[in-house]
């Protein structure tokens, strides 16, 4: 299957979905026939349609939808920013703005649909069994994203979701200096039982790759309790967006 046993335990107990071409093989290797093959199956497809995300599976790359799929189930999502405002903190004018740089042959409306996609997925933030543990490079606060009104705008809204009792936002400042994660963003996403590894996810410019051997994550995990620690504290934070917001204004 070339599949992690990490990811296979997590279908074989339920805490993932898996596709029905997946699934099919699985049953050949697990040598399951008849009416019990087809029932398996029948759910298969039917947990398929479950999600709110499935609406949207023209315009999703598959990666994407598995992201949006995780982080439906997770506990705890901590995420390292290099260049721009994480998907779950964006607002509708950046999401538009970042996505029309990164897509910029296609049609309008296809742009649409992934901004709004982008923006029901933050409705996971009023989950108040979900958590957002972000760290932002300076970098995403100086980078300019479109008019100033529009970065005035994002600024404004990470200071207010800043404030939300389950998320944590810190600013990881130049001065910081070299460290682990210069390579790129992360996401680290975990779940409420215990015995579900944690999944690192990685994108880049035109695919994803998702991580789920123990070692990777830890080294993963202590990249990102490094940062945490580098970082400024959630207050001085605070401060250095406001100050962001009024360079801007």
């Amino acid at each position: 299957m070339e599949m992690a046993a990490a990811s296979i335990s997590r279908i074989e107990t339920g805490r993932r979905g898996i596709k029905p071409r997946d699934l099919r093989a699985l049953l050949d290797i697990y040598e399951i026939v008849g009416a019990e093959r087809e029932s398996l199956l029948d759910l298969a497809r039917e947990a398929q349609q479950k999600g709110w995300w499935q609406k949207y599976a023209n315009v999703l790359p598959g990666e994407y939808s598995t992201l949006i799929g995780l982080e439906a189930e997770a506990r705890l999502v901590r995420h390292y920013s290099q260049s721009l405002v994480p998907g779950l903190l964006q607002t509708g004018a950046y999401a538009h703005a970042v996505t029309i740089a990164a897509r910029p042959g296609d049609p309008p409306d296809e742009i649409d649909r992934l901004v709004s996609i982008r923006l029901k997925r933050q409705e996971r933030l009023n989950d108040g069994t979900f958590e957002l543990a972000a760290i932002l490079s300076e970098a995403v606060i100086r980078q300019s994203i479109g008019t100033s009104a529009l970065m005035s705008d994002q600024l404004r809204q990470l200071v207010e979701v800043g404030e939300r009792p389950n998320v944590m936002l810190q600013i990881l400042p130049f001065r910081a200096g070299e460290h682990g994660a210069l390579t790129g963003s992360f996401s680290i996403v975990g779940f409420p039982v215990p015995s579900d590894m944690d999944v690192v996810y990685l994108e880049n410019m035109i695919s994803a790759v998702y991580l789920e051997e123990a070692p990777e994550v830890r080294a993963y995990e202590s990249v990102f309790d490094y940062l945490r620690a580098a970082a400024l504290s959630p207050n001085d934070s605070r401060t250095m967006l406001i100050g962001a917001l009024e360079d801007l204004t």
